[in-house]
């Protein structure tokens, strides 16, 4: 009775996936029609093209639209442009789907005979929701801590140009151009509020903007003396100094903390593995010779 639902159900569900394909690749055509028209055609591929078309429609802008923190780790992420956005919500809409489509078809060729099938499937689609957005939290929170890493490189450097004579717009140029390998999230970041400010924007707002969108407070703390910098035009190097060594005591204390913490789990570890083996090797010929003792 369940196999033929369940094969219509398949025959339906394939359907659909046919013709959202074949509508996708319309899409994808008019797309590319544009884009060799205005001249700008890129590289083929039609996975991330089907991707960004999903992410285009009104479903996956409406779902990103509607959670306002998903936009503040996509902005922390450093996903700004429309491409990357359009991709995420693309993964947002087809990990739900794809989680249930696999969920259903495992469960009706191996576990046939459960009498409630929608619980898995429900259950799955709700996670593929879900597991996007925690994902992105974690990326997001990892590329905070490694900004607030190179903050402690990023202020000698500036101290050294600050030193050489140069203003601070000048010496955050030169530092996001030369500083890309040691500093890629830092100088990735002042890129972007150069570029706005090479748009006409004032540098001190740009930076206060940066602040509120990364927050970091590491960074926060560095942009409000740069941005005393800007407005009274010195004054500010014992500043930076404080901050570089407030910063080394905080990353001292923090490593301190972890090691305090690895001693511990090294101690736990010693007591369940290298504990029991000590208690062989030394009590164990007293244990047999007792044994043999009492034997006899």
């Amino acid at each position: 009775m369940n196999a033929p639902l369940m094969l219509g159900a398949l025959l339906l569900l394939t359907a659909a996936v046919l013709l959202l394909g074949h509508l996708l690749e319309q899409r994808r055509r008019a797309r590319q029609i544009n884009r060799r028209l205005a001249g700008t055609l890129t590289r083929d591929n039609r996975f991330g093209t089907l991707l960004q078309v999903l992410g285009e429609s009104r479903v996956g802008q409406h779902s990103v639209r509607l959670d306002n923190e998903t936009q503040t780790l996509l902005n922390r992420l450093g996903w700004r442009s429309a491409r990357q956005r359009s991709l995420f919500a693309a993964c947002q809409i087809g990990s739900p789907l794809l989680l249930l489509v696999m969920v259903a078809l495992i469960q009706g060729v191996f576990f046939p005979q459960v009498e409630k099938h929608w619980i898995a499937p429900l259950f799955a689609m709700g996670l593929g929701y879900l597991l996007p957005k925690r994902l992105l939290a974690m990326a997001a929170n990892r590329r905070q801590k490694q900004l607030s890493t190179e903050i402690s490189t990023f202020i000698p450097l500036l101290r050294i140009l600050f030193e050489s004579g140069m203003a601070v717009e000048q010496a955050l140029r030169v530092l996001s151009h030369e500083a890309r390998a040691l500093l890629p999230i830092l100088t990735h970041e002042l890129r972007l509020v150069l570029a706005r400010v090479d748009s006409g924007l004032e540098l001190g707002e740009e930076l206060n903007k940066a602040t509120r969108l990364m927050a970091v407070d590491e960074f926060t703390d560095t942009c409000v003396i740069l941005q005393q910098l800007l407005h009274q035009g010195g004054g500010a190097m014992k500043s930076l100094l404080a901050l570089k060594q407030l910063l080394d005591d905080r990353r001292l204390t923090r490593l301190q903390e972890y090691i305090s913490k690895m001693s511990a789990k090294m101690s736990v570890v010693m007591m369940l593995f290298l504990f029991p083996a000590l208690l062989i090797v030394l009590a164990g010929p007293g244990f047999t010779a007792l044994a043999r003792a009492l034997g006899s």
